[in-house]
């Protein structure tokens, strides 16, 4: 007759671990195919040299008093946002960048990019005052 063992036994109990790869595996299975994801790229067409003309960026200066659109003057922000609004729609490229000469209060700056953000523009770009 064997007598069944009455300490530990020296074995390894796997079950804990099948557990855990088992909800590892599900979680891998619903993670991998939301993580494809695609490049959205324009390649241009053979045989094609000729570049369409790339406009100029649209620039708003903020200044203490007043506002400058591509080296217009333009008085407070809502006609700022009507004339952002009127340049940004014709545009592919919805991109405002706003300059701060000098010091200009910070309201001032945040004045601008909302009105460009009101207009539409998809990103603003900061643009830091020129050193001498």
């Amino acid at each position: 007759m064997t007598r069944a063992p009455t300490g530990p036994v020296p074995e390894i109990n796997i079950t804990p671990l099948i557990d855990v790869m088992l909800v590892l595996l599900v979680i891998f299975m619903v993670v991998t195919p939301v993580a494809r994801r695609g490049l959205d790229a324009a390649v241009p067409q053979r045989g094609s040299s000729v570049r369409p003309p790339v406009p100029p960026p649209v620039v708003v200066s903020v200044e203490r008093a007043a506002f400058t659109l591509d080296g217009v003057p333009v008085s407070g922000g809502t006609e700022l946002e009507a004339r952002l609004r009127d340049l940004v729609a014709l545009r592919t490229d919805k991109t405002v960048f706003v300059e701060a000469a000098g010091m200009v209060p910070y309201a001032r700056v945040i004045e601008a990019v909302d009105a460009a953000r009101g207009a539409g523009a998809e990103r603003i770009g900061l643009v830091p005052e020129a050193q001498p």
